[in-house]
């Protein structure tokens, strides 16, 4: 999420884990074999909540992808099938981001050490929330500053291009006036998004009965070619944006899950043209130059 200050991007990620469905049993002892690792299992008693792990941009690598003598599990891992947030995202250092890569593709990561090699479970959903530039006033007449938009293009390359590519959904938040505060509340509460996700996670639990792959996010290769193979509409469109948006391969198949997923919360059996467009809308751009 990029936004101005003070727009609702930590609110809205805050906000996440109550539209996220319950933990399975299984997934349960998942994620409190890893609390036990670490040492965070309050009791003994198992976690029933989604994970949300907030790290301070200041952590460092082990901090976030584990490490230290003991070779103990980081926030990644921690934050096994819940969500991991990064807050200011570009003030994180680039190495310690770029370490996210390989967890973010495969699910897992691996911790060596001289005495230790271990390998921790790492599925998550990664949420970032960034500022446009560093004043976070891009594109606002009345408070620009006067080095835009180097300013933008520098801060915003402070994050590589390869950990970018693996961030299905881009969304611009725009500022929040005094105006908006009092308009009434939505019709839609968390409570129905939540209904509907859970429809949809109970979708992909049945498609994928048989199968070690829990949801659209894990399929791959002919299991996601079977669940996510596009109409003929969607599929011309799919192959016109790979070229024009020059999508990488890892990203042509990220555009297909998220698609899948799209199907799966309007409660349709196929991933027809207009589910492809808006995963489409999501996706980052390549620069032109």
């Amino acid at each position: 999420m990029t936004g101005p200050p003070g727009s609702g991007k930590s609110l809205l990620a805050a906000a996440l884990p109550g539209i996220l469905p319950e933990l399975t049993p299984a997934e349960a002892l998942e994620v409190s074999m890893v609390a036990s690792m670490a040492g965070e299992l309050e009791g003994g008693r198992l976690v029933r909540t989604r994970p949300f792990r907030s790290p301070h941009h200041s952590a460092s690598m082990p901090a976030l992808v584990g490490g230290g003598a003991r070779a103990r599990p980081g926030e990644v891992s921690l934050a096994h099938l819940g969500i991991l947030f990064l807050d200011e995202l570009p003030e994180f250092q680039r190495g310690v981001l770029d370490s996210l890569r390989q967890p973010l593709e495969t699910g897992t990561v691996m911790v060596a050490r001289a005495a230790a090699h271990v390998s921790y479970p790492a599925r998550v959903q990664l949420i970032a929330a960034m500022n446009p530039c560093r004043c976070g006033h891009l594109g606002d007449p009345s408070q620009a500053c006067s080095r835009a938009p180097k300013c933008a293009a520098d801060y915003q390359a402070r994050i590589s291009g390869p950990l970018l590519d693996r961030i299905d959904l881009h969304v611009d938040v725009p500022a929040v006036s005094a105006a908006d505060l009092t308009l009434p509340p939505p019709a839609e509460t968390s409570a129905h998004v939540a209904a509907r996700v859970a429809a949809a996670r109970a979708i992909q639990t049945a498609r994928y009965a048989g199968v070690k792959v829990r949801t659209n996010a894990e399929a791959d290769g002919k299991v996601l070619e079977a669940a996510a193979t596009p109409d003929a509409a969607g599929a011309k469109l799919l192959a016109q944006a790979a070229k024009s948006m020059r999508l990488s391969a890892r990203g042509y198949h990220r555009v297909l899950r998220v698609a899948r997923t799209l199907a799966d919360l309007g409660g349709a059996e196929t991933v027809a043209r207009i589910h492809i467009a808006e995963a489409l809308s999501y996706r980052r751009r390549a620069p032109t130059n």
